[in-house]
């Protein structure tokens, strides 16, 4: 045991690097929560596939019928991925298009949205349409699902990737921005299933993929919201499957360690654990790839990385009572 646990609080530590990139602003957000951000409020657009329009609210799915007529049909398999302009959810995003499906890209910023479609639709033989939305708000899912029920869209797999966390979390930020986390990271998560079954429903075998993190396998100190709301989406991922078990329809749940999505997140993986954090973290196209392709293959949790593998076994081992420990005095460094 002596000789584990040096390398145990390793690992444990080099989980904490990774955070979310796939994520919206609430619009009333303080100072503070930008700054933890690094990025700055923007305004809502619904893509139609040829060009950006300001919108703000549910009428984005209502416009889009009287735009194109109720009977508007896109052929072909779709998936959806809920932050999907870049990051882990771009990545997912480009290994689906890898295998022929279309997709449906939802994410706040018009911009990055924009420019994910290009890449994607230069790249492969698929469509690509975009909806810019804010996840956190409780109607964008239902103006999501009724924009997909209004097209007849063949929705074969959902992807839950838009997430927020950071280097703040509890008793560091202010409750609206805490809220706010809560918000995206699980009810975004919880109402777009909801929503979108139906159609996942019509088109089986159909597939689940929520992203969580290793994070969401033990509490942690440090991220104590983030790691909270990163089991939530676990255990729900966990009951789900169980519950959609007889609907031809699986659900899977990707936990990544570290992955480099800003530079950012590698100078402080390099920062902390030197050698071991760089050998630990898995790049986005790698994580997009085994998480589609696992997901695909049925597999309900997916750990990209072996050294990533063999921490997530040690920590669902141990009592949480030594894990937390172990969390915290790393985060006390």
């Amino acid at each position: 045991m002596k000789k584990i646990l040096p390398l145990f609080i390793v690992v444990l530590t080099a989980i904490q690097a990774y955070p979310q990139s796939n994520f919206a602003i609430p619009a009333n957000a303080t100072k503070d929560f930008y700054e933890l951000v690094n990025i700055s409020p923007g305004i809502i657009y619904a893509d139609t596939g040829r060009s950006a329009v300001v919108k703000s609210d549910v009428t984005i799915a209502q416009d889009e019928v009287k735009r194109n007529g109720a009977d508007t049909v896109l052929a072909g398999n779709y998936a959806l991925v809920a932050g999907g302009s870049k990051g882990i959810g771009y990545a997912i995003a480009e290994a689906l298009a890898r295998r022929g499906y279309n997709l449906i890209l939802i994410a706040r910023h018009a911009d990055s949205l924009n420019s994910a479609k290009v890449k994607i639709e230069s790249t492969y033989q698929v469509h690509v349409e975009i909806l810019v939305h804010d996840l956190a708000k409780e109607e964008s899912a239902e103006a999501i699902a009724k924009w997909c029920k209004a097209k007849n869209i063949h929705l074969k797999m959902l992807c839950n990737v838009a997430g927020l966390g950071g280097t703040n979390d509890y008793l560091s930020l202010p409750l609206d921005s805490l809220r706010y986390m809560v918000r995206l990271n699980i009810e975004s998560v919880m109402s777009l299933t909801l929503t979108l079954l139906p159609l996942l429903e019509k088109n089986t075998p159909a597939y689940i993929l929520n992203v969580a993190s290793m994070a969401g396998f033990a509490p942690i100190p440090e991220k104590n919201l983030y790691s909270a709301t990163k089991s939530a989406v676990l255990f729900f991922s966990y009951s789900l499957r169980y519950q959609l078990r007889k609907k031809n329809i699986s659900v899977s749940c990707l936990n990544p360690g570290p992955v480099f999505t800003k530079p950012s997140i590698k100078e402080d993986t390099k920062k902390k654990l030197g050698w071991i954090g760089m050998r630990m973290a898995v790049s986005p196209e790698r994580v997009g790839e085994i998480a589609v392709r696992e997901t695909l293959n049925k597999k309900l949790i997916i750990v990209p990385g072996s050294i990533s593998k063999i921490a997530a076994a040690v920590i669902r081992i141990l009592p949480r009572r030594l894990v937390v420990a172990f969390y915290g005095r790393a985060g006390d460094k």
